[in-house]
């Protein structure tokens, strides 16, 4: 199945990615962007995805969440060098600050993530 791509995120609901969307958001965000590169038969991306839609609620307006398959998005699961899914990727400035692998709750990630909100 083919998610439809856009580069304008909506509150609440993380993006699904192309390259050329992503390109484009991370180059013109305002805030951190926290990609989610994750794939369908990931067992862990499931609970991960539920954490991340949360933190993004709660941080409205400072964080952007996207979604990245890597099945479906190879070429950008490469030019990252994603391994292992859930891998997730924040960027601030339109640069990679941060890599955390694997799934984690609520709590753990805006631990993580504390650095990096204004």
């Amino acid at each position: 199945m083919t998610v439809p791509t856009t580069s304008t995120p909506t509150p609440n609901a993380p993006v699904d990615l192309d390259a050329t969307a992503f390109d484009e958001l991370i180059a013109t965000a305002e805030v951190p962007v926290v990609v989610d590169f994750w794939a369908a038969w990931c067992g862990p991306c499931v609970p991960m995805a539920a954490v991340l839609k949360e933190v993004e609620a709660d941080q409205a307006g400072r964080l952007l969440v996207a979604k990245v398959d890597i099945d479906e998005q190879v070429d950008l699961a490469r030019r990252f060098a994603v391994m292992s899914a859930p891998t997730l990727l924040v960027f601030v400035d339109g640069e990679p600050v941060e890599r955390l692998v694997g799934a984690r709750g609520k709590g753990r990630l805006l631990e993580d993530l504390a650095a990096y909100l204004p």
